[in-house]
């Protein structure tokens, strides 16, 4: 099946959007950030479909093609990751998490076996930059309208990537929301902190891929560094000419890079 996918009734009101193939083992679940959805890990889907890997990418609930929450909380995302996980019997895959979906990988590893997490541009604490809180809240309030005027949403794609032009298709695909929950969905990782928890990342025993880019303005390399740090098995890669959206600026380097984690895996 294509990255389009099918809708899936996960629970009574919930249903998710969701692109799944089977294949090798083990599976690849791609989670998307804030504002986002299963698109914007098609590189990395439908390369990984040709090369035969069990391959699963679905929208958040409130985001995308998904139906909506009547109310936000990583817990119900965890929950229902593992109801997604559990209909395709999905057991300890590896968790490609981007920007905000970093917390939701690291909530459902607490939980659940995984053979390893690869995690880009997002962290464990202090993840919404200054300016981003009232940002959101203005969008939220209804300033997400002007995303109808095309030459917002032109200079909005400016300042998300250096590279706008090269990655035209990714902002078609996953043009920021005009609709109201994705932005108050965002409110559930302004104050996550995963040191609050009673589980320390030192006792994840698998591998963890930490990926930066240096033209990031949110994930900077330093942060990189220190993620990569907490775990027992943690590597970190920061690419000098990589944005916050390095998974579709400079997908040929993230493919190769998570091809050669698997080939790491399979070897243990």
């Amino acid at each position: 099946m294509d990255i389009v996918g099918e809708k899936i009734h996960l629970r009574k009101g919930v249903d998710l959007q969701v692109a799944y193939t089977k294949g090798e083992s083990p599976a690849l679940v791609f989670i998307h950030g804030g504002l986002g959805n299963r698109f914007n890990w098609r590189s990395q889907y439908e390369f990984f479909l040709d090369q035969g890997r069990e391959v699963l990418a679905y929208d958040l609930g409130g985001n995308g093609d998904s139906t909506a929450y009547s109310r936000y909380s990583l817990g119900r995302h965890e929950r229902d990751l593992n109801r997604l996980l559990n209909k395709y019997q999905i057991q300890s895959p590896v968790l490609c998490c981007h920007s905000y979906g970093v917390p939701l990988g690291l909530e459902w590893a607490r939980k659940h076996p995984v053979s390893g997490l690869i995690l880009i541009a997002g962290g464990t604490h202090d993840l919404a930059p200054w300016w981003e809180i009232p940002l959101m809240k203005f969008f939220t309030w209804g300033g997400r309208h002007l995303y109808h005027l095309p030459l917002v949403q032109l200079l909005t794609n400016k300042l998300s990537s250096s590279q706008a032009e090269k990655i035209e298709r990714f902002f078609t695909e996953s043009p920021l929301p005009k609709t109201y929950h994705p932005y108050k969905a965002l409110e559930i990782f302004w104050d996550y902190n995963f040191f609050e928890k009673e589980l320390a990342a030192h006792k994840f025993k698998f591998p963890v891929l930490v990926i930066s880019g240096d033209q990031d303005p949110m994930f900077t390399k330093t942060m990189g560094e220190e993620l990569a740090k907490l775990f027992t098995f943690g590597k970190h890669l920061h690419l000098p000419e990589g944005g916050h959206l390095l998974i579709a600026e400079h997908p040929e380097i993230v493919n190769q890079e998570i091809s050669l984690f698997l080939s790491q895996l399979l070897s243990l």
